[in-house]
């Protein structure tokens, strides 16, 4: 159900010619990396975190972590991420398929800065076997963003 969510929010935006399906795994960065036939730093991994009891979902560069100094400083909380169980129950997608795309209300996304060094990148379509080809500027869009920060290093 992940992905036609993912799907339907792509091809309602006019992105569903950007979306790829593979028949191999895409769930971790170097996987995807792989399926798509790029870099890993190329591939954007969404993290999601809890702050404040709120779920928060922060998609960066596949070769950036998250730097917990410059997370406390923007969030002023230290960073505690999500379990398995949450993402899937708050953010609407499982494990190795989060994305931007389709999830569920009340989830603050946020891309890191690692992203801009790219023309383009390769988040998750809602399934740990898919992908969708953007620019750092269409996620920014399509993600409904509150913008970039500064919380990764790479």
């Amino acid at each position: 159900m992940s992905f036609e969510k993912a799907e339907k929010y792509l091809k309602d935006a006019g992105f569903a010619d950007r979306i790829s399906v593979f028949d191999v795994s895409s769930a971790t960065v170097e996987l995807a990396a792989v399926a798509v036939g790029t870099e890993p730093a190329h591939i954007a991994k969404s993290l999601t975190f809890k702050v404040s009891e709120k779920p928060v979902m922060i998609v960066c560069a596949g070769d950036a972590k998250v730097n917990n100094s410059k997370f406390k400083a923007f969030f002023h909380e230290k960073a505690t991420m999500l379990t398995r169980d949450e993402v899937s129950e708050l953010i609407g997608h499982d494990v190795g398929g989060v994305c931007p795309f389709g999830i569920n209300g009340g989830v603050d996304v946020y891309l890191d800065e690692s992203l801009k060094r790219f023309d383009i990148i390769y988040p998750a379509c809602g399934s740990s076997n898919s992908a969708v080809k953007l620019s750092p500027d269409e996620l920014l869009s399509l993600s409904g963003a509150k913008g970039y920060i500064d919380v990764c290093l790479y």
